[in-house]
């Protein structure tokens, strides 16, 4: 039989009302008394029952946690450190498969069918107005990894992909590379769009410079393999900047798979630093993307907007920088 709270009251010699007083979060309860009910809770090995406390409290501390691409293995990283750093403040993630949607309107309804406390969307090729959709229903809700503006109308964290684009290009331009390619994300993609008007417009800036741009169906390593397959066909760029580590990881494979080398024949840039970029067989020279502190971050301002619901929205800017491999060739010396 599982141990009740009745169970937990009688053994330490309290009322019920105490007891429960004691497994919600603010309530006051008498040092002596809450010693008791810890003593004999740990005695009867008795775990409080949080959907029911919900029921009083009017908090389930459930966080939807919401993507849309999870062909990526870069979001096995961000998922590991955003289920760590939720759990380890008390709350609980309920992860949500967006697949091809793009409107919030079936998310929106799930979720609220769960009363989640607080929304994380966690993408950065939606548009915001997907994150707008839970704010208009009254749900607290972060955009991770979303696209920057200068005033959002709910909290925005991640870097800034103009940029990105813009030290992308500088990079490739500083190898004394002439012809250069783009090869980015689906063009409906918010973070390819940012990505690849950085790079085009610091490119332009440089006369002598050639261009080409091409989009994988998604961000995936099929779709950076077969992208970089038809490339191969016609006269391909010196170097690409791929606007991702994973389509960067398959078009390698499908420049290796044709006989050719990287760098030496083909140089390849990513973005994201993920773990994978860093193994090794790839070596992948790429663009970091600071996941831990952004998720830190995110999970930090969800837990300040359970208790203070009218938080102006802001966005929140991180830094990121070249991470040097062997997927380009060195600066000249």
């Amino acid at each position: 039989m599982a141990v009740t709270l009745k169970d937990v009251a009688e053994r330490a010699g309290v009322s019920r009302s105490a007891v429960s007083r004691a497994y919600t979060g603010g309530a006051s309860v008498a040092k002596n008394t809450r010693r008791k009910i810890e003593k004999a809770a740990k005695e009867l090995g008795y775990s409080p029952n949080v959907l029911a406390s919900s029921l009083t409290t009017g908090r389930t501390k459930l966080i939807g946690l919401v993507s849309n691409n999870f062909h990526n293995p870069i979001f096995l990283q961000v998922f590991d450190q955003f289920t760590k750093g939720l759990q380890e403040r008390g709350l609980r993630p309920l992860l949500v498969n967006l697949s091809d949607e793009v409107d919030p309107e079936n998310s929106v309804r799930m979720l609220r069918a769960y009363s989640v406390d607080a929304v994380i969307v966690a993408s950065s090729t939606l548009p915001e107005s997907f994150a707008e959709g839970f704010r208009d229903a009254g749900v607290p809700v972060v955009h991770s990894f979303g696209r920057h503006v200068a005033s959002p109308k709910v909290n925005v964290l991640g870097i800034d992909n103009i940029e990105a684009g813009r030290i992308a290009a500088r990079t490739l331009i500083a190898r004394s590379y002439t012809a250069l390619g783009f090869m980015g994300g689906p063009a409906s993609a918010t973070s390819t769009q940012d990505r690849h008007k950085g790079f085009t417009d610091e490119i332009g800036k440089n006369p002598g410079i050639t261009l080409t741009s091409s989009f994988a169906t998604a961000y995936s390593f099929d779709a950076g393999r077969t992208q970089m397959q038809n490339l191969l066909q016609d006269r391909p760029a010196e170097a690409y900047f791929c606007g991702d580590d994973v389509l960067s990881i398959g078009a390698l494979s499908a420049i290796q798979s044709a006989g050719l080398r990287v760098p030496d024949d083909i140089g390849l840039l990513g973005l994201n630093d993920m773990e994978m970029a860093g193994w090794e067989n790839i070596n992948l020279t790429t663009i970091s993307n600071p996941l831990k502190q952004i998720v830190a971050s995110s999970v930090e301002l969800v837990e300040n907007m359970l208790t203070d619901t009218q938080r102006t929205p802001e966005a929140r800017l991180f830094a990121c920088h070249v991470v040097e491999r062997g997927t380009l060739r060195p600066l000249p010396s």
